[in-house]
């Protein structure tokens, strides 16, 4: 059955959503990661070159590997009008001044090649498109690329491709005779990092193998060059394969090899050759990095344009566990995607054949949030964050397990362990992908994660083995955070029976805050122990952020208790959360914010063990590193999470709208130029942002946590969807406006959200933004979706995790009228309601498929 919800599968070039454009300044910080989740990638920077060449399980920010004359991957065109001279460029627009200077000159590849005067970036995440233009080339340009993201199929979401489109446009009334020439240096063994082409030469070849070499190959749906190694050892994480293909069926010519020419000859006669009439010689060549090239000729008709498909595939299998430095021990744990393809040209093949339904149905996902009725920014934020998805900050082992470091240094990743607090901020991985999400869960409330008394480490281990009885460190926002996801995973899964299983362990991590010495020794609903969280340190004594996550895990463990036939440990979690709530809402609101109230325990025979790190250097009579007086950016973070789960609020709701006031009234900065901070600088200049905490009433302690006076986007995320969820809408999109300001392309990349490294995790919280603005809320228990009314007709995107599609309201004076349409999964549908005006039941349920609608009306009740 066609699916009407999604474009035919021939898709014009124009055909493709933009959600921004760059241009000019504007470009010089763009790098869009290309690659599958899990897969690792190589971005296309805002110019058109490619850099990150992340390929071989680990992160290389800033590695672009050379290959023979000095030549990195590029694609190129050569253009003649006829009765004129040709005319050949790099598919690149300027070179940003920024990369002009270097220890001889520009550093960056190519640097000095012919390119288009002319550039604009345009992209709707995971769709780029360069537009390239100059009034001496015969053509214009655009280099379209993507690799496919489809909400609910996480295997075609996690294919290591990058696909490439290089469209020409002839605006003139004479034929245009064109090439297209793409290159890729075998640089298998060489990973940015580990290895050095010398280093690997002695170490890896250890029978005198000659190295890497590429080979042509022509298949069912593409030709191309193979690039493989036979020298790098099987078993290192930098050896692999890898593919450079095109579908064209005529035209093709190739090179295995450049010349073997000293000094930056090969470069010279690759260009000279492709300039002559578009094609490409073969040349023979002796060397560890081989160019791989593919030339594909074509005419241009006047005021017409034709296009050439390219596919660049790798496939590294010897996936690593997680750690680095010298007492490192280095154990394959694989790469999930590696199971279904032997090598790079396998996966290059499958990607050709299925190439027109992955770009439809990646197209119509990236339309469905480029084009809904939601503000310019929170568009932008909530898909081009999913990049971190793509990035070495996630990686699926072979066993089907998800995992992901906090973010990426530029050489290694930063932070191990599916780290449960910072996990715990993002919102994406369970409503685009829930099977990965659910692996997640089943790790952390196993033996690999937590102890039999319900102790969990924050940091799980990789490969991975039974937790040891000592040594790892419990989170008390992230235990408690963990059971809010657990509901959620359940909540979208509907899946009692897998609920089940898991719940011994999950209970027992509830009360594992109820142990002697723990974090609620006295079961009164407060934490006052110590609480190792999210800001690396221990707090001691009750504070608002610990609070909101610990009465937020209560109602979710409440609920799931009651599910699972458990009503007297159901009434024992009710009972403590209405005790916590009233304290914390009676001791520690100051008519102003939350603040933390201080307790130190006077002795480390108090605190259990497990829950704090390196007691010994600490004072336990006055304990650095507190929150104070302070108001915290985050005070109710766990709010958020309880609000997506509909547990309601955990807090008084007045108390809690004055609280995000006051963030916004004491954290908010506008101009950065006078603001001391002693930490990182994710903010500077006149920019605006949210400081992580103030002191408005004094009584700051003389060593604050550690990070008070940053900036990090996870954080402001976490505000603007508590502002949006309380109704505070105009006062969200300023904070979202604010950060997405900053990442413009000319001070910082607008697909790499930093903070503990590259590509943060925190930072995917933006994809709740669409829910919080929207009012999105699904349950496959009860089979009920919402959504927020709205006086005017809007369309907005939506994702349960099993499906995702549209809905749009349009209201009239006493109805409105719903179409809820489905592009991709399966919705299972009981009951359909618009907050504020009324619901539909359905007496029988009601199935929808991909590329079905359904269209009720809603009224207020009679």
């Amino acid at each position: 059955m066609v699916n009407p919800f999604i474009p035919p599968v021939n898709l014009p070039p124009s055909s493709w959503p933009v959600l921004k454009s760059y241009s000019n300044d504007h470009l010089a910080r763009i790098a869009l990661p290309v690659g599958g989740v899990g897969t690792g990638t190589v971005s296309l920077t805002g110019w058109g070159a490619w850099r990150h060449w992340e390929l071989m399980n680990r992160p290389a920010k800033n590695f672009t590997p050379t290959g023979q004359g000095g030549a990195s991957g590029f694609f190129a065109v050569r253009a003649a009008r006829r009765g004129e001279a040709p005319v050949t460029r790099l598919l690149e627009g300027p070179l940003p001044v920024t990369e002009w200077e270097g220890e001889e000159g520009a550093a960056a590849r190519q640097a000095g090649l012919p390119r288009f005067r002319r550039c604009t970036f345009r992209a709707a995440y995971p769709l780029a498109q360069i537009d390239l233009a100059d009034d001496a080339v015969p053509v214009r340009a655009t280099v379209q690329v993507f690799n496919p993201l489809i909400p609910g199929d996480a295997a075609r979401s996690s294919l290591p491709v990058a696909f490439v489109r290089v469209v020409l446009r002839n605006p003139s009334r004479a034929p245009v005779s064109a090439a297209v020439a793409a290159t890729l240096p075998n640089f298998i063994g060489v990973d940015g990092f580990s290895l050095k082409l010398d280093e690997f030469r002695g170490k890896y070849f250890p029978t005198g193998a000659s190295g890497n070499r590429n080979a042509f190959r022509q298949g069912g749906v593409i030709q191309g060059v193979e690039l493989a190694s036979t020298g790098v050892a099987r078993t290192h994480p930098a050896w692999g394969t890898m593919a450079l293909a095109t579908t064209a069926k005529r035209g093709v010519t190739h090179r295995t090899a450049w010349a073997d020419f000293g000094w930056s000859d090969a470069l010279l006669d690759f260009w000279d050759d492709f300039s002559g009439d578009g094609k490409l010689e073969p040349r023979e060549a002796r060397t560890d990095t081989p160019n791989a090239s593919l030339a594909v000729a074509i005419d241009v008709p006047p005021m017409g344009e034709r296009s050439v498909d390219f596919i660049m595939a790798w496939h590294f299998p010897n996936r690593e566990n997680w750690g680095h430095g010298p007492g490192h021990v280095p154990v394959i744990v694989g790469n999930h995607y590696a199971n279904d393809f032997p090598d790079a040209w396998a996966v290059a093949e499958r990607a050709a054949r299925d190439r027109p339904a992955l770009e439809r149905e990646t197209v119509a996902f990236a339309r469905g949030v480029a084009e809904c009725d939601l503000p310019a920014e929170v568009r932008e934020a909530a898909l081009f964050n999913l990049s971190t998805l793509r990035s070495q900050t996630c990686f699926r082992t072979a066993d089907g397990r998800f995992f992901g470091w906090e973010g990426c240094f530029d050489r290694q990743g930063s932070c191990h362990g599916n780290c449960t607090h910072v996990w715990n901020y993002e919102h994406a991985t369970a409503n685009l992908f829930p099977e990965l999400a659910r692996t997640m869960r089943e790790t952390e409330f196993s033996g690999y994660s937590m102890q039999d008394n319900g102790h969990m480490s924050f940091r799980v281990p990789l490969p991975l083995r039974p937790i040891p009885e000592q040594g790892l460190i419990a989170a008390a926002d992230g235990q408690m955070g963990c059971l809010l996801k657990l509901h959620r995973e359940w909540r979208v899964s509907g899946d009692t029976a897998w609920l089940r299983t898991l719940w011994p362990r999950a209970r027992r991590a509830l009360e594992f805050a109820w142990l002697p010495g723990g974090w609620d020794a006295d079961q009164d609903g407060v934490m006052e122990g110590a609480q190792h969280n999210t800001m690396d340190v221990e707090y001691f004594g009750p504070n608002p952020q610990m609070a909101s996550w610990y009465l937020g895990a209560l109602r979710a463990a409440e609920e799931m208790a009651r599910a699972v036939g458990e009503t007297d440990f159901a009434a024992k979690c009710r009972e403590l959360f209405e005790r916590g709530r009233t304290w914390v809402d009676a001791h520690l609101f100051n008519d102003d914010y939350y603040e933390h109230e201080v307790r130190p325990p006077g002795s480390w025979d108090r605190v259990r063990p497990g829950l704090m790190y390196t007691p010994e250097l600490k004072n336990a009579a006055a304990p650095d590193y507190q929150l104070a007086a302070g108001c915290l950016i985050d005070q109710l973070a766990g709010q958020v999470n309880a609000h997506f789960e509909g547990l309601g609020h955990l807090l008084d709701p007045v108390h809690e709208r004055e609280a995000l006031r006051a963030v916004l009234a004491h954290n908010r900065r506008h101009g950065f130029e006078a603001h001391f901070n002693h930490m990182r600088s994710f903010v500077l200049g006149d920019e605006t942002a949210l400081l992580m905490a103030s002191y408005p009433r004094g009584r700051r302690p003389a060593r604050p946590f550690p990070y008070y006076t940053e900036v990090m986007t996870g954080f402001e995320y976490c505000v603007a969807l508590h502002l949006a969820q309380e109704g505070m809408v105009r006062d969200a999109l300023k904070v979202v406006r604010d950060i997405r300001a900053r990442y413009d392309g000319r001070k910082r990349n607008p697909f790499d959200e930093a903070e503990c490294g590259h590509h943060y995790v925190r930072a995917l919280g933006s994809w709740g933004l669409i829910a919080a603005l929207t009012g999105f809320h699904f349950s496959a228990l009860t089979g009920s979706l919402t959504f927020a009314s709205s006086p005017r007709h809007v369309r907005w995107f939506w994702s349960s995790g099993t499906a995702w599609g549209s809905v749009e309201l349009t209201p009239t004076r006493r109805r409105t009228k719903v179409t809820l349409s489905v592009s991709g999964g399966q919705l299972k549908l009981r009951r359909l309601a618009l907050t504020g005006l009324g619901e539909k039941e359905f007496k029988a349920e009601k199935t929808l498929a991909a590329g079905r609608a359904l269209t009720i009306e809603i009224a207020p009740p009679a």
